[in-house]
């Protein structure tokens, strides 16, 4: 028994590595566009479009949203207790380091959404559609910089995760304005009074399971019958766990459930989405389709060539005007390299896609975000690597 669960805890271990993170979630992706894209199509499309759940409680989801809906409420968890653990205890408690990340997150959504808006306009759903490039991945961005970036300053990775988690929060609240068709007012007042009672739980020192569970998912089912996208409840749940340890705890909660929760998140919740929301067709006439649309060629650009200036463009101004400082032992060429991974948008981009098109049209939109993170992703491997040898240049001969 002892030796099961070793083995348990070490393929937990294995999974909390960001690089392997990055590596499950690119696999999960490779076995949804082959499995799409074969002569058995038709069993992946039946099973992603399978549904189960209570019809009673509104909850009979396709097995496709359940994955988009549920189980990235435990990725945007774990997300936000790393940020806020950095917001109050880590190197974000700095005024001037967390504005950084921030403004050049905010750079990061509006110039990508503008190029879409530009290059898409006129096209049939772009006015939802615009929304798509304004996110970044953050497992899939955060393992490329893993396997590329030895050599760099830590805190490139803190200001990687930080502009990842504000960006795709903001993605999140474009969804819940842009996606909400009806808002059930008692629903999100019973989704207030839940997240209320897990506050005063956690200013009480209360750590049992056994009310924080159902808790997670009373809030979780309240926020989406409220008509607002579920995943919110993960982050507000995260920013309401507490950072700072006691005395007598060993660990705080936040770091104890980011712990227990991450492997979950890396192994289980995002693959899983990746493998429903990723079967897209990748044929000669799909991709000969793809770069003659102007929609898709909206979101390409926006994701590699938007993020890029948007990051960098904001991450500069903020400096110029001293309402903001480079990362510790980093500077705007790094700050470039960097702000490459932003147009991996991948699991957020494909959620929004999902929710603002439908049919050929979604289709193609998700084919162009593959396309384009794939592409940011490698320009950034580059960057990052010329970069990292840089900075251990340097190292050496100091």
């Amino acid at each position: 028994m002892n030796r099961k669960r070793q083995v348990v805890a070490e393929f937990a271990r294995y999974l909390r590595t960001e690089t392997v993170g990055g590596i499950v979630l690119l696999a999960a992706t490779a076995v949804a566009l082959l499995w799409a894209n074969s002569p058995i199509s038709g069993s992946y499309e039946a099973l992603r479009d399978f549904h189960i759940g209570p019809e009673s409680l509104h909850l009979s989801l396709s097995l496709g949203d359940w994955a988009k809906d549920g189980l990235l409420a435990i990725f945007f968890f774990v997300a936000g207790l790393e940020l806020k653990r950095e917001l109050v205890i880590g190197e974000l408690n700095n005024v001037k380091a967390a504005i950084l990340p921030v403004v050049a997150a905010v750079g990061g959504m509006v110039l990508p959404a503008l190029i879409a808006l530009a290059v898409g306009w006129g096209e049939p759903g772009i006015e939802r559609a615009w929304a798509i490039p304004v996110a970044t991945d953050i497992a899939f961005a955060l393992g490329v910089l893993a396997i590329t970036a030895s050599g760099l300053p830590s805190s490139l990775r803190v200001f990687l995760l930080s502009l990842a988690v504000v960006d795709d929060l903001g993605a999140i609240i474009l969804i819940a304005v842009l996606f909400t068709a009806s808002f059930n007012v008692v629903a999100a007042l019973v989704a207030v009074a839940l997240l209320g009672l897990y506050a005063f739980l956690q200013h009480k020192r209360v750590t049992s399971p056994l009310l924080y569970v159902p808790l997670a998912v009373g809030t979780w089912v309240a926020v989406h019958a409220a008509g607002i996208h579920a995943t919110i409840a993960g982050v507000a749940l995260a920013l309401l766990t507490r950072v700072r340890k006691d005395h007598y705890e060993h660990e705080a909660p936040a770091l104890r459930l980011e712990h227990r929760l991450q492997p979950w998140s890396a192994g289980v919740a995002v693959p899983l989405f990746a493998l429903f929301a990723a079967g897209v067709p990748v044929n000669a006439e799909a991709l000969g389709a793809l770069f003659s649309d102007k929609l898709a060629l909206g979101v390409m650009a926006g994701l590699v060539v938007g993020k890029l200036v948007g990051i960098v463009g904001a991450s500069a101004l903020a400096v110029w005007f001293k309402a903001a400082v480079w990362p510790s032992g980093a500077g705007w060429r790094d700050i470039t390299a960097v702000a490459m991974l932003g147009g991996v948008g991948f699991t957020v981009s494909l959620l929004i896609a999902d929710l603002a098109l439908d049919g050929a049209a979604a289709e193609q939109a998700k084919a162009a975000v593959l396309i384009a993170s794939m592409t940011a992703s490698l320009l950034a491997a580059v960057l990052l690597v010329r970069r990292s040898r840089v900075h251990q240049r340097i190292d050496e001969e100091a």
